[in-house]
């Protein structure tokens, strides 16, 4: 006997509930990095790159099938960024702000998250050679920007 519908989706809305309260605060520092804002303060954009990718990962829960609800919404939220980066090229103080949008996304897909690089070029649409190079660059502006030792008073 099929499931009735308002039990199915009381059963599918605890199990996104559930999802969320999991893995929201992974996900949400994933888009505070790709984002470039501060960690310390309010996260507007972060949220609102977050809450999307959510949405739509709720709008497929029943066609997931075995599929990892966390790889669908980091999978959406780096499309969703990707398309809106000209939105986040202005520095906000953020850990990776100095980056621009498309290396800061391969650094946290590559580093942070620890996705292949075939598997990241796949996802954004570019050569594996591409992106091993946005990665190195990335890295390489990291390592270039970061203070120094405090001078000592004489």
């Amino acid at each position: 006997m099929r499931e009735r519908r308002p039990a199915r989706e009381r059963r599918r809305a605890r199990e996104f509930e559930l999802f969320v309260a999991g893995a929201a605060g992974r996900l949400l520092h994933i888009a505070t990095l790709l984002t470039g804002e501060p960690a310390s303060r309010p996260t507007p954009a972060a949220e609102e790159l977050l809450t999307c990718a959510l949405a739509r990962t709720y709008a497929a829960w029943d066609r997931l099938r075995g599929d990892d609800p966390y790889e669908r919404t980091r999978r959406e939220m780096a499309a969703d960024f990707a398309r809106t980066a000209r939105r986040h090229r202005r520095p906000r103080g953020g850990l990776l702000d100095r980056l621009p949008p498309r290396e800061r996304l391969v650094l946290v897909l590559r580093l942070y998250e620890g996705v292949g690089e075939e598997q990241t070029a796949a996802q954004l649409g570019l050569p594996a050679e591409r992106v091993h190079i946005l990665c190195l660059h990335a890295i390489a502006e990291m390592r270039s920007r970061r203070p120094g030792p405090e001078p000592s008073p004489a």
